[in-house]
């Protein structure tokens, strides 16, 4: 296998040599845009990384790793609509620069595109990752929705929100191994394995993308800081807020999230100061830690090289650690 940068390298030249100029530019420039801006790319990495930690040339997977990275910028697109977020990776969302419909209509191009990267695959390998991809897909959508009705809730437990991120987030993780896998043509059992391995990975992920939404850098986060507090969005945070707080605490964090006021600093500070208080802040950096090593576990049932699952721990370490 090769350094973690390599595949990095290989997804980044491979994006920008993408064509994508077609007519009509209203439809196709803002998929151009949006895949343009980068962001860490990291289900592809895990694609192309999947595919030789079974002895594969990672070349081999370099579409189905496009498929994986196109629909995840398609949900983000819609994402972003849904939240009314003007910020994705530091610069204006679709919805921002352009308009709502074309944000729906571009989102809804990408679904169509990303399926279309599989089809040079031969049919045997072509129907496992169009099977897995509909699956996963689907999951995201049923994790999306989740979502929104969290917002409405004021009873959402834990395991409810763990599921939701499982689907919103961690099975396409975990469905960009597998996919790396399929190509590779490994066993089940490897597959498998490499798809409960992204899984927990992608909910540690979540819950660090979680804790960065209110605790991150808004120089390194790239996104609106203390944007799941303004939606009053149920977050891991929130949850475990929630469980340790005194009556007090408790009835503060209640009406901090039934309120939108026009400015929302006061809001975010308040909100992030109970976090610290009840000691929510410390429990999520406990269940990042937790989910990590889940994944690094699998590792170990896995047959493959020792290089192979040390190259594996430390992309999973170092994504832990991550400022953005």
């Amino acid at each position: 296998m090769h350094a973690i940068s390599h595949y990095q390298d290989k997804v980044n030249t491979h994006f920008k040599s993408l064509a994508l100029k077609k007519e009509p530019n209203n439809l196709y420039e803002p998929i151009g845009y949006i895949l343009s801006l980068g962001g860490k790319r990291l289900r592809p990495v895990l694609t192309l990384m999947a595919a030789e930690v079974f002895d594969a040339d990672c070349e081999k997977a370099l579409a189905a790793a496009t498929a994986v990275e196109v629909f995840h910028n398609f949900s983000l697109i819609h994402d972003d609509i849904m939240d009314d977020a003007p910020l994705r990776r530091g610069n204006e969302t679709v919805h921002e620069k352009w308009n709502v419909n074309t944000g729906i209509l571009s989102g809804d191009a990408m679904l169509i595109l990303a399926y279309q990267y599989f089809e040079g695959y031969e049919p045997a390998t072509f129907r496992e990752l169009a099977k897995l991809f509909s699956k996963t897909a689907l999951e995201v959508c049923e994790g999306q929705q989740y979502d929104v009705d969290f917002e409405t809730r004021d009873d959402v437990t834990i395991p409810e929100y763990l599921k939701m991120i499982e689907c919103k987030t961690a099975v396409l993780v975990g469905a960009a191994m597998k996919m790396g896998a399929i190509v590779a043509q490994t066993s089940d059992e490897n597959a498998n394995l490499i798809y409960d391995f992204g899984l927990n990975l992608g909910i540690a992920f979540q819950l660090q993308d979680d804790y960065l939404d209110a605790f991150g850098d808004p120089e390194t986060f790239g996104k609106q800081v203390g944007g799941d507090i303004i939606e009053n969005k149920k977050t891991y945070l929130y949850l475990k807020a929630m469980e340790f707080a005194s009556a007090n605490e408790k009835e503060q964090l209640l009406h901090l999230f039934s309120i939108q006021p026009n400015d929302n600093t006061d809001k975010i500070n308040s909100v992030k100061e109970v976090f610290n208080q009840t000691g929510a802040a410390a429990a999520t950096q406990k269940a990042i830690e937790e989910y990590t090593l889940k994944a690094l576990q699998t590792l170990e049932k896995m047959n493959i090289g020792t290089d192979k699952k040390e190259t594996l721990k430390t992309f999973a370490k170092n994504l832990m650690s991550r400022n953005v």
